[in-house]
């Protein structure tokens, strides 16, 4: 009788739902994508520029979300939100590509860098278990997989045991972090390297690494360099998404209308400020210009830290050679306790759809725990068929734009229904509406249309995935 329960249990609090927002966005983006970033931009004022705008723009969106939250407090999130403005169609086209690629594929990808830093303390788990032409599969890849499963069976103990799981490993890294950025910058404005970091800060440009080593620069004024700050903030973009993912467990948040709406603000703000923190604490740290090849993490700098792990680097030069194991273990944390995030909310969308007739009928049912466990188990065997294929990253990629219109759609869903429903109450209202919304929808159309000039194949391939939606969606409809 257990398995027929079909309604959520409302237990987290606003602490519970705030990790959710920090702990799913905080993954191992932040130790990583500046490296790239600085040789697309090249210049430090820039770089600090780009982290904050994003920030900004993720805030703003948090804001927008709120309204709709208060709205619409029920699981599912932006699933619900999208189909009450637009319609069933878009809807699904939204939890395809979820399901598809964003959630998983992310999920995919974060377990897979879990395992890669977990291969520092145990060498053995870079060993080939099975070669097969161009597959491999090693030790580290079935660590990926085991560890997507063991947070799949631990959310499914219910909400309570997600919930603590969160709680205890997003502190752990939020305190890391603090510690990492509040010793970084002590420790580098003993030095010269921020100032001088900053000495032509507003100078930018391309450095490209050549196959033959050598080093092409290339100098970006005007429209170059706008749209070279737009195709390179897809990394800072993609190191602080996932934080709508607590709409999607509204169903079993307290006093939703109030507490998701401030979730949304103080989760996104934090980790806003903690990622600007930390790239002050790499530039005062790291010369902004580096040597490809280099033998020492100074030499590289930023540009070219050892397979782009800046945060390794900047750590190395805290605390010596121990910082390789410390920044492996912080990584460790970091991404096991968003993969727990994300695990958790992503069931719950998958559940709304089902509920709605636009997903596998048995992913409605509750288990005795009440957390819909199926759901969580196809979620779970996607994404480790994703990390046992090694083609994540390239659907991320092509994901990406497409996350980026499902967010835009979803805030002018706000101006939407402040007309098709000008009477439906809002306990939250849009924080500076229609201007905030407004500014966020423009800026981020701006970076979607760059994208399409700057990266035409992957953003069509992105286009292309949730086209491929559309004929799915008729199935599923001529199922019913």
């Amino acid at each position: 009788m257990a398995e027929q329960k079909t309604e959520l249990k409302r237990s987290l609090g606003l602490i519970d739902a705030t990790s959710l927002v920090a702990g799913s966005m905080i993954g191992s983006g932040i130790f990583i994508v500046t490296s790239a970033m600085a040789r697309d931009i090249g210049s430090a004022a820039w770089l600090l520029i780009i982290w904050l705008v994003t920030g900004l723009i993720t805030v703003a969106a948090a804001l927008s979300y709120g309204e709709l939250a208060g709205m619409m407090p029920n699981a599912g999130g932006q699933f619900v939100y999208i189909q009450r403005a637009y319609g069933r169609l878009v809807s699904f086209l939204y939890g395809w590509t979820v399901f598809s690629v964003i959630q998983t594929g992310v999920i995919a990808a974060i377990a897979v860098t879990f395992a890669s830093y977990a291969a520092i303390f145990f060498p053995a788990l870079d060993n080939i278990l099975i070669q097969l032409g161009n597959f491999t599969f090693t030790n580290s890849k079935l660590l990926a997989i085991l560890s997507i499963v063991l947070l799949t069976y631990i959310n499914t103990q219910g909400v309570k045991s997600g919930k603590i799981v969160q709680l205890i490993l997003t502190s752990a890294k939020l305190i890391a972090l603090f510690a990492l950025i509040i010793l970084g910058i002590y420790v580098g404005l003993k030095t010269d390297v921020l100032s001088n970091n900053f000495e032509n800060m507003w100078d930018a440009s391309r450095t490209v690494l050549n196959p033959d080593g050598t080093v092409t620069v290339t100098k970006l004024v005007g429209t170059a360099l706008l749209g070279a700050a737009a195709a390179t903030m897809i990394n800072s973009l993609f190191s602080s998404d996932a934080w709508n993912n607590v709409t999607f467990i509204a169903g079993e948040i307290k006093e939703p209308k109030k507490n998701i709406p401030r979730s949304l603000f103080l989760g996104t703000l934090i980790v806003t400020i903690i990622y600007v923190l930390a790239n002050v604490a790499y530039l005062a740290l790291l010369p902004m210009q580096g040597t490809a090849g280099a033998a020492t993490a100074f030499d590289s700098g930023i540009m070219f830290a050892s397979n782009d792990r800046v945060g390794a680097a900047a750590a190395g030069m805290i605390m010596g050679n121990v910082s390789v194991f410390v920044m492996a273990a912080l990584i460790m944390v970091s991404t096991f306790g968003a993969n727990s995030g994300l695990i958790l909310s992503g069931g719950r969308l998958f559940y709304a759809m089902a509920k709605d007739g636009l997903f596998f009928k048995q992913a409605t049912a509750l288990n005795k725990n009440q957390v819909p466990a199926k759901a969580l188990w196809v979620q779970c065997v996607w994404a480790c068929i994703l990390a046992l294929s090694g083609k994540f990253g390239d659907l991320l990629t092509y994901a990406t734009f497409a996350s980026l219109l499902f967010y835009i759609l979803t805030i002018i869903g706000v101006f939407v229904l402040r007309k098709k429903e000008p009477n439906t109450e809002r306990p939250y209202r849009a924080f500076g509406y229609p201007l905030v919304p407004a500014l966020y929808i423009i800026v981020t159309t701006g970076i979607c249309l760059t994208l399409l000039v700057y990266d035409t194949v992957n953003t069509g391939l992105g286009l292309g995935i949730v086209v491929l939606g559309i004929p799915v969606y008729y199935l599923f409809m001529n199922k019913k």
